[in-house]
């Protein structure tokens, strides 16, 4: 008796072992995924933005352009000067930023190993056992992503003439791409999908009509 008794204690010992330890594998699962998509969001927020600041301000600019200037030559110049002048500011402000941030988490990292280990430690040893940020990497990455997102209106009113069917092909695929960004920002990010997509659209909406009806007004006052 003495004997079973022993057995079903240790069968439900091991029932209990076995219990907490899916419990536990549960949770790590639940902790990997969310530190996931923590890590994620730096680079996912720079990529992101970086194509839509493309996508708006490169639209907003051939959009102004064509407000008082309605030949194609003059929006088409106006958006690729817009892309290049957009992809080399996002690179080297991306760049000047997250080199700060290299220098800012280096200085940590030494001193905490400094504290931890009684002796100097080299720069170099710091860079190549910790995982830092990486100024070119991201400078390369926002460049990309703005010029992405420049391309699109450019594309859509290269071989279009007349500018009323041009300007409705821009703003046509202007919204169909804020939307498709807002969406997978929303879908990467496991953010809520209308929400964002609306928030998106909207936004970029507002941006093309400030600077068309702004610069319409300038341009109509003959300044």
């Amino acid at each position: 008796m003495a004997s079973n008794n022993s057995s079903m204690n240790q069968t439900k010992f091991v029932h209990q072992n076995s219990t907490n330890n899916e419990q536990n594998a549960t949770l790590e699962i639940i902790e990997s995924n969310e530190f996931d998509y923590s890590k994620r969001s730096q680079w996912l927020r720079a990529a992101v933005l970086g194509a839509n600041d493309g996508l708006v301000s490169t639209a907003s600019l051939m959009m102004g352009v064509g407000a008082v200037k309605q030949d194609i030559k003059a929006m088409i110049l106006s958006g690729f000067a817009g892309l290049v002048a957009g992809a080399c500011s996002m690179a080297i402000g991306e760049f000047v930023s997250v080199y700060s941030q290299l220098d800012i988490e280096i200085a940590q990292l030494k001193r905490e190993k400094n504290i931890e280990r009684g002796d100097n430690i080299e720069e170099e040893d710091v860079i190549e056992k910790e995982s830092l940020p990486n100024p070119l990497q991201a400078a390369a990455a926002s460049a990309l992503a703005f010029s992405i997102g420049a391309m699109v209106p450019l594309l859509a009113a290269s071989f279009i003439k007349g500018y009323k069917v041009r300007v409705g092909v821009v703003l046509g695929a202007v919204s169909f791409a804020l939307v498709v960004f807002g969406w997978l920002g929303a879908v990467l990010g496991k953010a809520p999908i209308l929400k964002s997509c609306l928030r998106v659209l909207l936004g970029g909406w507002v941006a093309m009509a400030i600077t068309f009806g702004l610069t319409k007004l300038i341009g109509s006052s003959g300044l």
